[in-house]
């Protein structure tokens, strides 16, 4: 006699958890001008403690894509999928950069280093597409090592980041941030207001605090 899988538990459609832990609650929505583009490890897709869905559901111009190699350079520069009267205006021509600090040891071997960033786009924050590696570091950085198109962007390296509030993974490096965090922070950067997204960022630590209250309600060994 075979055993009966049990029931799948039901999972929210927008956010993708089951109902009982759905992040819906702190979905923040953002009027920004940079377009973001997530590239998510396909280990991230169903990690409980993962930031991307979240920033993603916050961000109106951004799509996110699930992966591991990214070696199609139409797929870095393929519109969003916008309607209504701003579509115009989404399907223009966009600068892409890379969200990753510039360091040495993270070039990819027989790869040229990354193309210095021109200042002349920064100047025009709504032709900007920030794409963003979601993983761990170790995934993030096999993610860029496998897929020269992401080898050929010049890269955005965060300025002074503020300590993260996502006490829910380990760090490996000092001042790791979330993708969230990191993305907030990459949004402040180049359209210059800190504003605008400090709502979310206040979102994302009442999710902190919801995953470290499931975490405590568990019980021990």
């Amino acid at each position: 006699m075979v055993n009966a899988a049990p029931p799948r538990r039901p999972h929210c459609p927008r956010c993708l958890r089951p109902q009982n832990v759905c992040i819906c609650a702190w979905v923040t929505p953002v009027l920004h001008e940079v377009e973001v583009l997530i590239l998510q490890h396909p280990l991230e897709v169903d990690h409980p403690k993962g930031s991307a869905r979240l920033l993603h559901l916050s961000l109106p111009r951004s799509r996110m894509v699930t992966g591991e190699v990214f070696a199609d350079a139409a797929l870095l520069a393929a519109p969003f999928e916008v309607s209504g009267a701003a579509g115009a205006v989404a399907y223009a021509p966009r600068h892409n950069i890379l969200l990753y600090p510039d360091i040495r040891q993270d070039q990819a071997p027989g790869f040229p280093p990354p193309p210095a960033l021109p200042a002349g786009w920064l100047r025009e924050p709504s032709r900007l597409r920030l794409i963003v590696l979601d993983g761990t570091w170790r995934k993030s950085r096999k993610m860029l090592h496998l897929s020269p198109p992401l080898q050929a962007l010049p890269r955005l390296s965060l300025r002074e980041p503020t300590a993260s509030s996502y006490r829910i993974r380990k760090a490996h490096r000092p001042g790791q941030l979330s993708t969230l965090e990191a993305t907030c922070a990459a949004l402040m950067q180049l359209e210059g207001d800190r504003g605008k997204f400090e709502p979310l960022l206040t979102a994302f630590d009442a999710f902190v605090a919801q995953q470290l209250g499931y975490l405590s309600s568990r019980p021990g060994p």
